[in-house]
C-alpha cells in the first residue's frame, strides 16, 4: 500500500551498505549508465544523434558510461563536460539530450555557468527529447524544491527507488515520465512514502452486521447564502464513500436549498445572523447532533465572519469526535488543545495564510510548509496540490499523486466528504486522509472525460474507486 520515496541521504546510506563500498561504486555506475542508455534508446528508437552533458561527479560518470554504450550502438554521440566552466559549450543539434549534470546530492541554486548550461538543454525542447539521469539537474532530490534553473526532462531514469523530489512539486513538474531501475542495492525503509491504490483496502466497507449508524455517521456543518454547493458536495461524497448516515447542519435561511438538493441526507437548521451566516449561537444544537455522529466535516461554504470563526474555534476545542476542517473554517484558525483528531485540508493559499507566508512560497517549499503546519497545529495536515502531501506529528509524509482533472472548483469539498466518511468509520486520521486522497485521485482517473470534469462528476465514480 506504500512505496518508498528516497531522499539523498537515504540513497547514500543504501550505496554505503553495498558490498565493497566505496570500491564497488564503479560497478554501480556501470549498471546505472547501462540502464540510461537502454532507456534512452527505447524512448526514442528513431534517434540517431545524442548529446550527453556530464558533470564532474558520479552522475557525470553515469552519463559517460551511457555515452560509450550509445556510441557502441551505432549512434552519433557528443559528450559535453561541464568543466571547465569558462569554456563555451556547444550541444549541437541532437535528437536526444542526456542530462548527467547534477545527481541526488545537489541542493540550492546552480551556479551561473551551470544555470546557463541547463538553459541550453531546455532550449532544445521541441527539437530533442531530454532524458535526465537519476534526477533532472537543478531539482533537489530530497524536497522537490527548485531554487533556480532546472532541466525540463521528458524522461527521468532513476536508480534503486523513486526520489522524493521526483514526485513532490515543483520538482515533479520537471521529471517527465519516471523509470525506476534496479542496480543491485538492497531495499530499505524510507521516512516518506507514496500511497498506492492498495491503501483503499484499509477502508472498512459496510458489512452484514452494520446498520446505517455503525457504517459511519458524518455531521457536515457549513453553508451560507451563495455557498450551498460546497456542503452539498461534501455530503454526497460522504454517502458515496460508504457512510451510512449523513446529517447536514446549515444556516436556517439556506435550508430550502438543501431540501431540494439533497435527498438522502438529514437536514437540520441552525441559527444564523442577518447575512445568513452561522454564529456561536449554533453551538448547542451542533453539539447535540454531534453526540450521535462519528465524525465532523466542518467548513464547506461556511463563509467568513467573526461569528463563524468563534463557532469553529469552540467546535474544534470542545467536540470529542474526529473532524476534517476545510475551506473557510481554516480562515484565521489558531492552534488549540483539541480533544480528538483533527485533519486540516488547506490548499497553498490557505496554508500560506496560516503560516504567514505567500501561496507562492508554499508552492515552492511544500514539504517544509507541511512540516511547519504540523508543528504549529499538532495534527494531521493534508496539503492539496498536484502531489498531495499528508503529514502528521512524528510521521513521514505520505505523497498521493493527483490528477490534473481535479483542478476545478468543488473537488476539495468532495475530498472533505470522503475524509469525513473514513473518519466516521473509525480509521486513523493520517490513514483516513491518505486513503481519501487516493480514492479522490482514483475516481478522477476513472472519469470518461478528463477535460471539463466537474466536481459532481466524481460522486458516482467513488463507489467504483472503493470497490475491492
Amino acid at each position: 500500500m506504500f512505496e518508498p520515496l528516497y531522499t539523498a541521504g537515504e540513497m547514500r546510506a543504501a550505496e554505503e551498505r553495498y558490498p565493497g563500498y566505496p570500491d564497488s561504486m564503479r560497478a554501480l555506475m556501470d549498471r546505472a549508465g547501462t540502464a540510461v542508455a537502454e532507456h534512452a534508446l527505447d524512448w526514442s528508437p528513431e534517434a540517431r544523434s545524442y548529446t550527453v552533458v556530464c558533470g564532474p561527479g558520479n552522475n557525470g560518470g553515469d552519463g559517460k558510461v551511457a555515452a560509450q554504450l550509445l556510441s557502441g550502438a551505432g549512434r552519433d554521440v557528443r559528450v559535453v563536460n561541464a568543466k571547465p566552466e569558462d569554456e563555451e559549450k556547444d550541444l549541437g543539434e541532437p535528437d536526444v539530450v542526456v542530462d548527467a549534470l547534477f545527481g541526488t546530492g545537489f541542493t540550492g541554486e546552480p551556479r551561473p555557468a551551470a544555470a546557463a548550461l541547463i538553459g541550453q538543454i531546455n532550449g532544445l525542447q521541441g527539437t530533442a527529447e531530454i532524458v535526465a539521469v537519476d534526477v533532472p539537474s537543478g531539482v533537489d532530490a530530497s524536497t522537490g524544491e527548485v531554487a533556480g534553473a532546472a532541466v525540463e526532462a521528458d524522461l527521468t531514469v532513476t536508480f534503486h527507488g523513486e526520489k522524493l523530489g521526483l514526485l513532490v512539486t515543483p520538482g515533479g513538474f520537471h521529471a517527465g515520465a519516471v523509470e525506476v531501475v534496479d542496480i543491485g542495492l538492497e531495499p530499505a525503509a524510507t521516512q516518506h512514502v507514496r500511497a498506492t491504490h492498495e491503501l483503499l483496502e484499509l477502508v472498512p466497507l459496510r458489512g452484514p452486521r452494520d446498520n446505517k449508524y455503525t457504517a459511519g455517521h458524518v455531521l457536515v456543518v457549513g453553508g451560507s447564502p451563495g455557498l450551498t454547493g460546497a456542503p452539498s458536495l461534501a455530503s454526497e461524497a460522504a454517502m458515496r464513500s460508504d457512510a451510512g448516515y449523513v446529517t447536514v447542519a446549515a444556516p436556517r435561511s439556506t435550508l430550502p436549498v438543501f431540501e431540494l438538493r439533497l435527498l438522502e441526507a438529514v437536514k437540520r437548521p441552525l441559527p444564523d445572523d442577518d447575512e445568513g451566516r452561522l454564529t456561536l449561537d449554533a453551538f448547542g444544537e451542533i453539539a447535540t447532533l454531534a453526540e450521535r455522529a462519528g465524525a465532523l466535516a466542518l467548513g464547506p461554504g461556511v463563509g467568513r465572519s467573526e461569528g463563524t470563526r468563534a463557532l469553529v474555534r469552540r467546535l474544534l476545542r470542545e467536540l470529542e469526535l474526529p473532524a476534517v476542517v476545510d475551506a473557510d473554517a481554516l480562515f484565521g484558525l489558531e492552534p488549540d488543545d483539541w480533544p480528538s483528531p483533527r485533519v486540516l485540508t488547506p490548499h497553498s493559499g490557505e496554508l500560506g495564510r496560516l503560516l504567514g507566508e505567500s501561496s507562492a512560497w508554499v508552492d515552492a517549499h511544500r514539504l517544509e510548509a507541511a512540516a511547519r503546519a504540523v508543528d504549529r497545529f499538532r495534527c494531521v495536515v493534508l496539503l492539496k496540490g498536484a502531489s498531495t502531501l499528508v503529514a502528521a506529528p512524528g510521521e513521514g509524509v505520505i505523497v498521493v499523486e493527483g490528477q490534473p482533472a481535479l483542478a476545478t472548483a468543488g473537488t476539495g469539498d468532495v475530498l472533505t466528504g470522503i475524509i469525513g466518511a473514513f473518519l466516521a468509520k473509525g480509521m486513523d486520521a493520517r490513514l483516513a486522509a491518505a486513503a481519501a486522497a487516493t480514492a479522490h485521485s482514483v475516481a478522477a482517473a476513472q472519469a470518461p472525460q478528463q477535460a471539463g470534469l466537474i466536481a459532481s462528476d466524481l460522486l458516482e465514480l467513488l463507489p467504483d474507486a472503493l470497490a475491492r
